[in-house]
């Protein structure tokens, strides 16, 4: 959705930022002079005692004389709580009792109906939040006694209990006025195969409730009491409100803590929360009964850059260890990575929480291992490397898994550890810190009349400022950015298949950049199937459009198929798709072979090599694919190429002997 400043504006001046602010600050009394909106306090976002924290109430602004963090009402939310920017905004709204503005017509339509789902899912959890209170849940309350689960954890996480009756829900939300379609499309019942009135999903089984990041809840999970159950725990089914491979246990109570400094956890289970957020852990969350996906992953690096991930220390744990680092391998990158904690004696939290307590948890979670650490475990664990073969075995194995991580950095710093640890493997000890290697020659100046070096000359500020400066790649890259763009406002269904891609581009153009997301916030909050571009456009702002606009004006997204409104839309995916590959690839192989560049300054060995031979290899691959398009710069990059080539068969950066 667009917002106009406008909307933004009056949202700022209907909640006093102190408003906001003063939930997580207590006033400095001596200092503040609240009559001229006027407030200090001790910043809430690093440890002091001073109060160096500056609330403007009159300029809507705050400032940290000490952090220097700084923003607005919308920007404190977002920093203190973890939240998106849509999200702050909602809370804005409802605290300031302006309605969200008017969506398009289908848009509304879905967002009522989710309403209307999400405050069944409110009605079922109420129900069994009280039965578990009755006489009918007496079995269940000792079992939570028995794990020590104590009442106000249980008020807290809002559990409850399904009896074993068929239509113990259905018969009673029924006759509060609930239709039975809307309680089957919720997830909470199941209609028969033969037909006949639907019954209870969950039947004797404890209930946790499930939220989301805004406190919605969406689903149910339900752990059997009976031993003897073919499934010990029960999700809600996928549903309009509950994707369970997009969604967390916890999520918004340890986002909010994580905001506040505490780490972030993933455990296993319900129960695995529960008693981690009863011990002080805060910020733990979990999977719902599967293994992490991708999209669960990015959920998790959105929260914290580096989740400790938390594992029963027996053999299932570690295999949903490496599970997970292969996930994670093309997708980290700097700052963004996982740490792992394996329990003792096979424990889960739960178990060690009880049997041990709270600090022998964080002892544990002190021991936290980085990923490299396990990958190494896993590619030399039980190998036995008495000979070349079987050491070069493990060098093969050990390319092929730099190989799959995408970051160029990252790849280099993991070849760095890998070379280090394989010298304490075969040396028995550290490797020796770099010892002094050849220098790497340079190009003698070039020389003009009377012996005088010549200098080149000095590009003025236009022509540094112009696209032709960056080279051939900066152009086609700018021609691809504005193709992707124009795709995607001329086909606006394909932008949330593509969601994950589109924010990971870097444009170059502010602007551009912009208008990107932009058009992702429209997309995020619902498009009718088929959305037709004029209807897309009028989400954006002016400036946006002003932006499309001049994307349009290029003669190479003009005439592109894909643009059309009318192309089909299998030939608009496959572009798009193809497009961002393209740029991706090019913009990984660039930043392999400037890395590699930057490295040969005194770096002699068999790792430097491999990596300019496969960036020289990408860069073949790309022209190649380039040429079976016909596309053009396909001369120039095969000349590239071939330099590369040349560069590494001649090794120019060894020092020859004279």
């Amino acid at each position: 959705m667009s917002l106009s400043p406008a909307f933004l504006d009056e949202l700022r001046a209907r909640v006093p930022l102190s408003r906001v602010v003063g939930r997580k600050v207590t006033w400095d009394r001596k200092k503040s002079n609240q009559a001229k909106g006027d407030f200090w306090a001790p910043c809430p976002f690093h440890q002091e005692k001073t109060a160096s924290f500056h609330v403007d109430d009159r300029k809507g602004f705050y400032y940290c004389f000490g952090c220097q963090a700084k923003g607005d009402a919308l920007g404190f939310l977002k920093d203190s709580e973890n939240m998106s920017f849509m999200e702050a905004v909602e809370y804005l709204a409802r605290e300031a009792g302006l309605p969200m503005p008017a969506q398009d017509p289908r848009a509304a339509e879905r967002a009522d109906r989710l309403s209307l789902l999400a405050e069944t899912m409110e009605e079922a959890v109420r129900l069994y939040r009280l039965t578990l209170k009755t006489a009918a849940g007496a079995a269940a309350r000792a079992y939570l006694d028995g794990r020590k689960l104590a009442d106000a954890a249980r008020e807290r996480f809002e559990l409850g209990f399904a009896p074993d009756q068929r239509q113990f829900l259905f018969s009673a939300l029924t006759q509060k006025g609930l239709p039975a379609d809307r309680l089957v499309e919720a997830g909470l019942c199941a209609a028969p195969d033969g037909g006949g009135q639907p019954y209870d999903r969950f039947r004797g089984r404890i209930i946790y409730p499930i939220r989301d990041a805004r406190g919605r809840c969406i689903a149910l999970g339900g752990r059997a009491m009976d031993p003897a159950s073919p499934a010990k725990y029960l999700n809600s089914p996928e549903t309009p409100l509950f994707d369970k491979g997009r969604s967390l246990y916890n999520q918004g109570p340890a986002r909010a803590a994580c905001g506040k400094g505490a780490a972030l956890i993933v455990a296993e289970g319900y129960m695995d929360v529960i008693a981690l957020v009863t011990a002080g852990f805060e910020g733990a969350v979990a999977p719902l009964g599967t293994a992490i996906t991708d999209e669960q992953l990015r959920m998790l690096w959105r929260i914290a850059p580096e989740p400790l991930v938390m594992l029963d220390g027996d053999a299932a744990g570690q295999r949903a260890a490496l599970r997970l680092i292969d996930l994670a391998l093309p997708m980290i990158e700097a700052g963004q990575s996982l740490r792992f904690v394996t329990l003792p004696g096979g424990m889960d939290p739960d178990d060690l929480i009880r049997e041990k307590g709270a600090p022998a948890l964080a002892e544990a979670l002190s021991r936290a291992e980085p990923m490299a650490a396990l990958l190494w475990r896993r590619e030399t664990e039980g190998l036995v490397l008495d000979s070349p073969e079987r050491r070069a075995g493990l060098d093969k194995n050990l390319r092929a898994v730099l190989k799959r991580i995408a970051d160029p950095s990252i790849r280099e710093h993991y070849g760095q550890e890998f070379k280090r640890l394989r010298q304490v493997l075969y040396g028995g000890g550290e490797a020796a810190p770099g010892a002094p290697l050849p220098p790497f020659r340079t190009r003698r100046p070039q020389k003009g009349p009377g012996g005088r070096p010549v200098l080149p000359a000095i590009p003025t500020a236009e022509t540094r400022a112009s696209a032709l400066a960056g080279g051939a790649n900066d152009v086609a890259e700018h021609l691809q950015e504005a193709l992707i763009l124009a795709i995607c406002a001329n086909h606006p269904n394909l932008i949330p298949p593509f969601e994950s891609a589109l924010e990971r581009l870097s444009f170059a153009n502010p602007d551009q950049a912009a208008l990107r997301d932009a058009m992702l916030a429209a997309a995020h909050h619902g498009l009718p199937d088929p959305c037709p571009p004029p209807a897309f456009h009028r989400a954006l702002t002016d400036a946006h459009l002003r932006t499309l606009e001049s994307v349009f004006t290029l003669a190479h997204v003009r005439i592109a198929p894909p643009v059309r409104p009318d192309a089909p839309a299998d030939l608009a995916r496959t572009c798009l798709s193809d497009a961002l590959a393209r740029l991706d690839a090019e913009r990984g192989v660039a930043a392999e072979v400037a890395e590699a560049i930057q490295d040969m300054d005194g770096l002699v060995d068999e790792g430097l090599t491999w990596r300019l031979q496969q960036a020289a290899e990408a860069r073949h691959r790309a022209v190649k694919s380039r040429l079976e398009d016909s596309t053009d710069l396909g001369e120039d990059r095969e000349r590239l190429s071939a330099d590369l080539q040349r560069l590494i068969d001649e090794a120019v950066w060894v020092k020859k002997r004279r």
